[in-house]
């Protein structure tokens, strides 16, 4: 029987670490016979494994969803990967903080010993970024009921509230919400160039300008897009999608999203500017064309050269992005980018080092201009007239 239930186990971490197992394939990697196989099949299926036969030539095993949840075999490495997933649920704005605990007391009751010492050992503690108020929850079903339409590709209706109005997170409503501006991402923009700590705050995406409602009026019908991804950037969930009434590509936050049911109909999915979900939500956050592929500097509007008397070692610690390439032991040549100019040459400038300008002109002329900024802030201000 230890044999058997060691065999078993073998069998169940091979049926789930690929879709499909011919079996003679299985016996082979089992070093048992085909018959041993199909009994040991059987018995995962009396503990209530859905293992699916696969007529054919050789025929084969899958390893199927069932309507209940089955014990599951992780080895060391998943077990500690989701653990660590766990604990950090935290910061993923999907309002699933508490199953995120309660799973993990779960998986940390079932692992054996070294395992869980392991875990314990590993305790993270998840720490989100200061914020002027609190950063919007989304409800766990309104993320379902996204996800469902992205993978049906169902075209997806839905109330969106304002910036300023109440956040709506129940699903299948169909009450309206005064005001729906569109939805390209701009409350969550990063802040700045690739500098120490960042530059100039970003402008806004443009957004769409609803025209403007009387008082009192019925509300807005609702948006009707073509769901084609669900994303995070900042903490927050975006929906990429093409808008059938503005004919183009949008992104809505999924806190202000109230999905209506049902959905609609299927439609073929549309090819995505940019090429990848990724450059497309990259390039939206930093207000460049979506069609413009981003280059070494992460495709910021801006970008100039210069050579700044630091060590590129030194630099290169305060860049999370750009190009920074050693020219002797305290000089290095910096490309970066940035949102505007003035913001490029702020991020720069903080590096607290001589610059010489390779260009473009437009880079010097921003530094001209901060100069004559600063030198103007530095002047003692006249006291006032007792």
């Amino acid at each position: 029987m230890p044999k058997t239930s060691a065999r078993l186990l073998s069998l169940l971490s091979l049926l789930q670490a690929r879709r499909d197992w011919p079996g003679a394939l299985l016996a082979e990697r089992l070093d048992v016979s085909p018959r041993t196989v199909r009994r040991d099949v059987d018995r995962l299926r009396e503990l209530g494994y859905p293992v699916v036969a696969m007529k054919g030539p050789d025929g084969g095993y899958r390893l199927d969803a069932g309507t209940e949840l089955p014990p599951l075999l992780f080895d060391d490495e998943q077990a500690v990967a989701l653990a660590v997933a766990l604990q950090i649920a935290t910061t993923t704005g999907a309002g699933i903080e508490e199953a995120a605990a309660r799973a993990l007391n779960t998986v940390r009751q079932v692992l054996p010993a070294r395992l869980r010492h392991r875990v314990d050992t590993l305790r993270v503690t998840a720490v989100d970024r200061p914020a002027i108020r609190p950063e919007p929850q989304v409800d766990s079903d309104v993320l379902m009921a996204i996800g469902a339409a992205v993978h049906g590709r169902e075209v997806l209706r839905f109330d969106y509230s304002p910036v300023s109005g109440p956040v709506r997170a129940t699903v299948g409503t169909s009450e309206g919400c005064e005001g729906t501006p569109a939805a390209p991402p701009g409350s969550a923009a990063p802040s700045g160039a690739a500098a120490p700590s960042g530059a100039a705050a970003p402008p806004a995406p443009p957004r769409d300008t609803p025209p403007q409602t009387p008082r009192h009026s019925d509300p807005p019908p609702p948006r009707r897009v073509e769901p084609h991804h669900l994303v995070t950037w900042g903490r927050r969930w975006y929906l990429v999608a093409w808008d059938l009434d503005r004919d183009d590509w949008r992104t809505f936050r999924a806190d202000r999203i109230t999905p209506r049911t049902p959905t609609g109909p299927r439609f073929p999915p549309r090819e995505l500017p940019g090429g990848s979900v990724a450059a497309f939500i990259t390039a939206r956050f930093r207000g460049i064309g979506a069609t413009q592929g981003p280059d070494g500097v992460g495709g910021w509007p801006c970008r100039g050269e210069v050579i700044l008397a630091l060590p590129a070692a030194e630099v290169l610690r305060h860049t999370r992005e750009g190009i920074v390439e050693e020219l002797g032991p305290d000089r290095c040549r910096v490309v970066l980018g940035s949102w505007s100019w003035p913001g490029l040459a702020a991020a720069i400038g903080r590096f607290d080092a001589d610059i010489e300008v390779i260009g473009p002109p437009e880079l010097a002329s921003a530094f001209a201009h901060l100069a004559t900024r600063y030198a103007a802030a530095g002047q003692p201000r006249a006291a006032p007239n007792p």
